[in-house]
């Protein structure tokens, strides 16, 4: 089912609450609508973001929009892209201020499978998108269900951080009443807004010291071949 891994705690939740079946009438539509269109991700990466970063594991939830919609480009974490791809806009700002707030330099890999592995939930708010249309896959369903899994992942775990960059992420923010985690809010990375807040925001700093404090290992956000 969009390659999610049967034995995560992921799917032990979606079974609990009866969301099976609305995953499988999604995949369904992705099967046919691809069948005269391209769709990203792959069928099989849908759900990449769930199976590398599990419902417990899970340290900082970063929210996107929708996948890239480009060849290549989207594997189902929001923001990143395979291996080998030219690192977009957004991304190419997400690591300038990682430089200037942590002093971590980032040259041509823009595969943020690393930080997902570490405990970073990179989550779109829509998962799948067809080629060259971004927004296209809006109406699918898809944000009713990551809608779920945030208020979910607040609901049940303490000492997280949710960084909400943009509108559409501070979107969730009414849905997050647990004081005991972090919220970071500021403007999206794009070209278009990163000067109204995200460059100079620091949240990678305050995230690694909200960690700390609530007794957990940092996320060390350099990534190979930087």
């Amino acid at each position: 089912m969009f390659g999610l891994e049967k034995d995560s705690k992921w799917w032990k939740l979606f079974q609990h609450y009866n969301l099976l079946n609305g995953i499988e009438i999604l995949e369904n539509r992705y099967i046919l609508e691809s069948k005269n269109k391209k769709i990203y991700p792959s069928q099989n990466e849908v759900l990449n973001a769930f199976n590398l970063c599990d419902f417990r594991d899970t340290k900082v939830v970063i929210i996107g929009q929708d996948p890239y919609h480009g060849p290549r480009q989207a594997h189902g974490l929001a923001f990143s892209v395979n291996d080998g791809v030219e690192i977009p806009p957004s991304l190419r700002n997400i690591f300038k201020e990682i430089q200037r707030d942590l002093n971590i330099d980032f040259h041509r890999n823009g595969n943020l499978s690393p930080w997902a592995k570490q405990g970073v939930f990179l989550l779109n708010t829509i998962l799948t998108v067809e080629q060259g249309n971004p927004l296209s896959h809006k109406e699918w369903g898809w944000e009713t269900f990551t809608k779920f899994c945030i208020e979910k992942l607040d609901q049940h775990n303490d000492g997280l951080v949710f960084m909400l960059w943009g509108g559409n992420a501070k979107k969730v923010r009414p849905f997050l009443q647990n004081n005991k985690n972090l919220i970071l809010e500021t403007s999206h990375p794009s070209p278009l807004s990163v000067y109204r807040g995200f460059d100079g925001c620091s949240h990678f700093s305050q995230c690694n010291d909200f960690l700390i404090k609530h007794d957990q290992k940092p996320i060390d956000w350099s990534l190979p071949n930087n």
